[in-house]
């Protein structure tokens, strides 16, 4: 049981570490700390990838920042309470990784998601006529816990995720990505946010038990 429900969150994401180690906590006296990489879109452009790695893995109080990166994981989600609101936090919860030499990759950002639909899918259509759907898809974890990942699809599964009940058990396919988005806080201040979601390139109806990917599972 526990090793499925690690197959039904799978990422392997390349790239270059673009800062240094920042505690984030501690756990039975084993340090968790975060570190970013940058990833390589098709275009020119990038996503910054939030990672959280173990101090057992890893010697964090050695610099990684310029060096590339293969890293195995789960994307994993947690609910950090500010005031009186709550805050879904996200990152990739590294299990392992690999220092590269040089980025050769033509698909350094890949994730497998597993999950059940927890709230009413988003249909909206852009300005430029695209369509677009968000789903909230709710991971089950070990420990009777889960991860709810914020899923964005395009065309042809949004037309198709926008019909989807809450409680559907869907599989999909797609890349982590960052976005930068801004938020008014009064008249006056703007701040900049960054927002993680999956961008979704296949997704899949499920009623019967599956067999997941094995290009997905780390050996």
């Amino acid at each position: 049981m526990a090793e499925k429900l690690v197959q039904n969150n799978q990422a392997v994401v390349e790239g270059e570490i673009v800062s240094e180690f920042v505690f984030s906590h501690e756990v039975f006296g084993e340090g968790f700390y975060y570190v970013k990489l940058k990833v390589s879109r098709l275009s020119e452009s990038s996503d910054i990838i939030p990672l959280l790695i173990s101090e057992r893995i890893i010697d964090v109080d050695q610099s990684y920042v310029g060096q590339f990166m293969e890293v195995r994981g789960q994307f994993r989600s947690f609910n950090k309470h500010v005031g009186s609101r709550n805050h879904l936090i996200l990152s990739l919860f590294v299990r392992e990784y690999i220092l590269l030499d040089e980025l050769d990759n033509q698909e350094p950002n890949m994730i497998f998601l597993d999950g059940y639909i927890c709230k009413e899918p988003v249909y909206r259509v852009t300005p430029f006529g695209r369509e677009i759907t968000d789903i909230l898809l709710a991971v089950n974890r070990a420990y009777s816990k889960s991860d709810y990942i914020p899923c964005i699809s395009w065309g042809r599964n949004a037309r198709y995720a926008r019909k989807l009940p809450v409680g559907s058990r869907v599989r999909l396919w797609g890349r982590i990505q960052s976005r930068e988005y801004q938020k008014k806080l009064n008249d006056l201040d703007v701040i900049k946010l960054i927002a993680y979601e999956v961008s979704v390139s296949k997704m899949e109806y499920c009623q019967d038990p599956v067999d997941y990917p094995a290009q997905y599972v780390a050996e």
